[in-house]
């Protein structure tokens, strides 16, 4: 589903036609292994998940370079040895599709410099293509308010929207839509299949460019078994 000019959803990556990029974020590889040693036991399957949910996104559209706008690892001040693993498994299986791999630093990645060069690849604060900004979204960078950026790409959320389905109420993965300081802005779900995320209506937003906006005038494409429309956040009643 096409949400922006030749930007359209491809499950949970966005996908520029125009330059076969496809942008995602927040995969946490060591979220399940982080879980275990807190007690809650949790099977390690995800990892598995995201590859081959990533493989079939990868044979289904011509891709030459793939940007993932940070948190690829869960561990903040350290690096695990099943993060370590689950990245270099990662890396390869790019590698094999596609020409180019952009890394975005967020509030996870301090230590991912390490596991990146291993691959000859550099981790870097931000990216831009044409007038397309791809950031975290922990912080608002300088040059997110230059006057020739009029799209921001931001992941860190994990945006998802809560449906009433008859006697019960699912949360869904989200893409949203909206606008920050008259530039248009994207939030990206994310790509780990763990949890759904933070019901965007409900829990305390993350990200500062959401303390400036007003989320409820974001339009929302939910991600089930395909992607639905589901219209401005303020307005949103089940569909299904």
């Amino acid at each position: 589903m096409q949400i922006i000019n030749n930007v359209e959803i491809v499950d949970l990556g966005l996908y520029f036609k125009k330059y076969k990029l496809l942008a995602i974020t927040d995969l946490q590889f060591g979220y399940e292994e982080n879980l275990n040693r807190q007690g809650v036991l949790v099977p390690r399957f995800v990892h598995k998940e995201i590859l081959q949910r990533m493989e079939a996104i990868l044979k289904k559209r011509k891709i030459d370079s793939v940007l993932v706008n940070g948190d690829i690892k869960h561990e903040f001040g350290r690096i695990s040895e099943t993060e370590w693993r689950y990245c270099i498994r990662f890396f390869k299986l790019l590698e094999k599709y596609v020409k180019k791999i952009i890394l975005v630093k967020g509030n996870h990645d301090t230590m991912l410099d390490p596991i990146a060069k291993t691959r000859g690849l550099d981790v870097v604060d931000h990216y831009v293509l044409n007038d397309v900004l791809f950031v975290h979204g922990d912080s608002i960078l300088d040059i997110a308010k230059d006057k020739n950026i009029k799209t921001i790409i931001i992941g860190h959320e994990h945006p998802a929207v809560s449906v009433i389905e008859g006697p019960r109420v699912e949360k869904y993965k989200a893409f949203l839509v909206g606008k920050w300081k008259q530039k248009k802005l994207v939030m990206l779900p994310s790509f780990n299949t763990a949890t759904e995320g933070t019901d965007v209506l409900k829990e305390r937003l993350l990200s500062p460019f959401l303390r400036e906006v007003n989320v409820k005038k974001f339009e929302a494409y939910i991600v089930a078994d395909k992607v639905y429309y589901f219209g401005r956040l303020g307005d949103l009643k089940s569909r299904f």
